[in-house]
């Protein structure tokens, strides 16, 4: 066993921290498994100096559970390795406190590694660091962020069992309309949204934008660009976790469901992403306007190609799949533009110097990190193979033919991800072994469950 933390993390760095704050009376420690849901402990303040010391021990299983929290002994991680301790690890710069909490709270984000001090390759921060350190060796580096788009609702389903949208926390009003980009909508909000901001901001997150979304109810939260794309995956967690429990503050709920209203638009996590070389130069930015280099036209061909294979990472959930609906901005068809929200993979327009490509898949439930690790391998796979990515799309998208292999549904994506040695390259073989695992888990539990759709349609009928 070794007391140096493989992860880079450093006693002073806890000790300043609680110089700096002595308010501060516990911490939640945190770390992500396959589906993204923060799993670990609230520990009290005198513990804290011991974890950056020692590390904490917690079980293997804890990385192989399902959306319930409950084992898949199929990922391997519970009976095989006789659910024994690994050791985590602070994350260096994650230990931020929590404004808001009473009493004070701080969080810090953890990684799993063997006793020994190796990567524990069932978690999914080191599934992207595997990408980015791949990337590195070929001497560029990603940038990127993210975009959170949710639901704020009331905390009661109507008669209907339908999801209300939230009554304003200013006054109560209630808004049925969809509003779209309505200033005066989200002043209704701006108690709960100032709260969102104070509390990134105390995280050390720089949250920028916020919109009213193409439903009610809806909002975006856009995050400001990182020139570290393990950082842009951070914010994007941490920023859930400031929504959620700032909305639950003002009781109300926050939905990060891809689809939680069959008659409006889902949510989605779009990526945008770019590639620096060592000068910290942006490599897509193309010597004449418009004239897309190779590097960018590479990235992304691989990104197209690969696209069938990543589906299930983007929608990994049976409900993710209820997103996908023609012209509700959320393309599934390996398509490529300018300017063209009906596409896949936008190439946004604006500032030359900022060229990225926006990858619009992913719905908001999906995991940042897994979804961050897949896009690299994508980047990685097209500019290795020099792929073409064929004919821009102009005009409506969704009406763009395709020759690669998409999955239709849920099931189809979880038996083309089990099967692709792509994703098992992007993944790692432990982590893709994991997410398939629990995903078929997942399946089942949700086949074997009579909904209420099923008396719907079949009680009285058949």
């Amino acid at each position: 066993m070794t007391n140096t933390s493989p992860s880079g993390s450093n006693p002073a760095e806890a000790e300043a921290f609680l110089a700096a704050h002595p308010e501060i009376d516990a911490f939640d420690i945190i770390l992500h498994d396959s589906n993204g849901i923060g799993r670990g402990k609230i520990i009290r303040r005198h513990e804290l100096l011991s974890i950056y010391n020692n590390g904490r021990h917690m079980p293997i299983s804890i990385l192989g559970l399902d959306i319930c929290g409950e084992d898949v002994h199929e990922t391997g991680l519970i009976w095989d390795e006789g659910d024994g301790d690994r050791r985590a690890w602070p994350i260096p710069g994650t230990l931020v406190p929590l404004a808001g909490t009473t009493p004070a709270r701080g969080e810090v984000f953890m990684s799993l590694y063997n006793l020994d001090g190796s990567q524990m390759t069932s978690d999914p921060r080191h599934a992207l660091q595997r990408q980015v350190d791949a990337l590195a060796s070929e001497g560029l580096y990603p940038a990127g962020a993210f975009e959170l788009e949710f639901f704020l609702l009331e905390n009661e389903r109507d008669a209907k069992g339908k999801m209300v949208p939230a009554r304003d926390v200013l006054d109560g009003r209630r808004n049925s309309k969809t509003d779209v980009y309505s200033v005066d909508q989200l002043h209704g909000m701006l108690p709960l949204f100032n709260d969102i901001y104070a509390g990134a901001k105390a995280a050390g997150i720089k949250a920028e934008t916020l919109i009213s979304e193409f439903a009610p109810g809806q909002y975006e939260l856009t995050l400001h660009y990182r020139e570290n794309v393990m950082q842009a995956a951070d914010d994007l967690m941490r920023l859930k976790r400031l929504v959620r429990m700032h909305a639950r503050l003002h009781g109300r709920t926050a939905c990060f469901m891809a689809k939680p209203n069959e008659d409006y638009a889902g949510s989605g996590m779009h990526f945008h992403v770019s590639l620096q070389d060592a000068n910290g130069k942006n490599t897509f930015i193309e010597a004449i306007e418009g004239q897309w280099n190779d590097q960018i036209r590479h990235a992304i061909g691989g990104l197209r190609t690969t696209m069938g294979e990543s589906m299930l990472v983007f929608a990994p959930h049976a409900n993710s799949w209820r997103r996908f609906a023609s012209q509700s901005y959320a393309p599934v068809s390996p398509t490529w533009g300018v300017n063209n929200r009906s596409v896949a993979l936008r190439i946004p327009a604006g500032d030359i110097r900022a060229r990225r490509v926006e990858h619009r898949p992913a719905g908001v439930d999906a995991n940042p990190y897994l979804v961050a690790a897949t896009v690299l391998a994508g980047i990685r796979h097209g500019l290795r193979h020099k792929i073409d990515p064929g004919p821009e799309v102009t005009g409506n998208g969704y009406d763009a033919k395709t020759d690669i292999v998409m999955p239709d549904d849920w099931r189809s994506a979880i038996k083309l991800a089990t099967a692709s040695d792509f994703l098992k390259e992007a993944l790692g073989e432990d982590m893709h072994r994991t997410f398939t695992a629990v995903k078929m888990a997942e399946y089942a539990r949700v086949m074997r469950t009579v909904s209420e759709v099923d008396f719907d349609l079949y009680l009285h009928t058949v």
